[in-house]
C-alpha cells in the first residue's frame, strides 16, 4: 500500500472523529471513482428535502417529506431506511453529528406527508436524533414552542453537538443540547417577514450562525455568545427562495435558492466574506441549475452535491418516485 493512500486513509479516519467534512487532493481518477456526477435515485415517494454526507458509509443521507424518515442513498442510486419514528410526519434537514455516532433531523408537517392530519400540520415540529451505525432514536425533541403555527425545518450542529434550529413559521431560532434540551436561542421579529421565516443554517467555526430567509433573501449573523446582537449581512443581492447552505471548508458559503413557494431563481451561488460576514459577495454562480426543484447541498470528499427531491411536483399533487444528486462542477 502506497503512502499516499496510507496518508488519505488517516486523514479520513480524523475527519469522522472530528465531524469535519474533509475535501482531499484529487488523485488521478479519485473524482469518478469515488461518486457519479449524477446521481439518479429511486424511492417509493420519497420526495427528499434535505441532505447529509454520511462518513460511515461513504453515502448520502436524505430526508422524506411524504414518510417522515432518514434513508441511505448509495452512490448506485439504491436507498434503504436507516431511521424512522411515526410521530414525525415530514423530515426536512438532516446532519450527521459523527464526532458522536448520530444523525439529526428537522421534522414538521405541511400537509404533505403520508401520516398527515388536521391535528399535526402546522402543528408538530422538533429534531429526530438518531445512531448513525443503527439508526436507533435517542432523542425526539419537541420544538413547537410558543403560540401559532410550526414546523422546524433545518439545523446546524457546532463543535459540542449543540443543535440550531430554524422554524419558517416562528421568529425564533431554536438551540438543542447533546442532552436533547431544548432552548430558544433568540427570538426577534426580524427573523419573521411576512410570516416566513429562516430557512438554510450553517455553523461557523468563529462562533456565529448564518441563516437565511426564504422568502426576502435576508442572510443574517447570529454570535452564539450574544444572540440578541444578530446582525443582516450585506449582500450585492438577495437571495430570495434561499433555502440549503452549506459551509465549505475554504471558508466560502454555499446558497441554494428556487421558487418552490417564493419568486426565487433556480441556481446554486458561492459567497465569500473578507470582513467576518457583515458583507458577503457572489464569487461563482450556477444559473440556471441543471435540475428545476433544487433545495439544499452536502459537502462531501469528492465535491459538493445538490439536491433536488422534486417538490414541485409533490406541492402539485403529483408524487413522483425519483429524485437527483447532481455534483456542482
Amino acid at each position: 500500500m502506497s503512502k499516499l493512500m496510507i496518508g488519505r486513509r488517516a486523514l479520513l479516519t480524523l475527519a469522522v472523529a472530528t465531524g469535519s467534512v474533509l475535501v482531499l487532493p484529487a488523485q488521478a481518477g479519485a473524482t469518478q471513482a469515488g461518486l457519479p456526477a449524477v446521481i439518479s435515485a429511486s424511492a417509493a415517494q420519497l420526495h427528499p428535502e434535505g441532505v447529509a454526507w454520511d462518513p460511515l458509509r461513504r453515502s448520502f443521507l436524505v430526508s422524506s417529506l411524504r414518510h417522515g424518515t432518514v434513508s441511505v442513498v448509495r452512490p448506485d442510486g439504491k436507498v434503504r431506511t436507516l431511521a424512522a419514528d411515526p410521530r414525525m410526519i415530514s423530515t426536512f434537514g438532516v446532519h450527521v453529528d459523527a464526532a458522536r455516532g448520530r444523525v439529526l433531523t428537522a421534522y414538521g408537517d405541511f400537509g404533505l406527508g403520508v401520516r398527515s392530519t388536521p391535528e399535526t400540520i402546522k402543528k408538530s415540529s422538533g429534531i429526530g436524533v438518531f445512531d448513525l451505525r443503527t439508526g436507533r432514536l435517542l432523542h425526539l425533541v419537541d420544538l413547537a414552542i410558543g403560540a401559532g403555527d410550526h414546523a422546524a425545518n433545518d439545523l446546524a450542529i457546532d463543535q459540542a453537538g449543540n443543535a440550531y434550529v430554524t422554524d419558517p413559521f416562528s421568529d425564533a431560532i431554536y438551540r438543542v443540547d447533546v442532552h436533547g434540551r431544548a432552548s430558544v436561542l433568540v427570538r426577534d421579529p426580524r427573523l419573521l417577514t411576512n410570516g416566513i421565516g429562516m430557512n438554510g443554517i450553517v455553523w461557523h467555526p468563529r462562533g456565529h450562525l448564518l441563516a437565511v430567509n426564504y422568502a426576502t433573501g435576508e442572510l443574517w449573523k447570529i454570535p452564539l455568545t450574544n444572540p440578541a446582537a444578530l446582525t443582516q449581512v450585506t449582500l450585492p443581492e438577495p437571495l430570495v427562495g434561499g433555502d440549503g447552505l452549506d459551509l465549505r471548508p475554504d471558508g466560502s458559503l454555499t446558497v441554494v435558492t428556487n421558487k418552490l413557494s417564493a419568486p426565487g431563481r433556480v441556481a446554486v451561488r458561492t459567497l465569500r466574506s473578507t470582513d467576518g460576514w457583515r458583507s458577503a459577495q457572489v464569487t461563482r454562480r450556477a444559473e440556471p441549475w441543471a435540475d428545476t426543484e433544487p433545495t439544499t447541498v452536502a459537502g462531501t470528499p469528492h465535491g459538493s452535491y445538490v439536491l433536488d427531491g422534486r417538490l414541485g411536483t409533490l406541492l402539485a399533487g403529483k408524487p413522483v418516485d425519483t429524485f437527483t444528486l447532481r455534483r456542482l462542477g
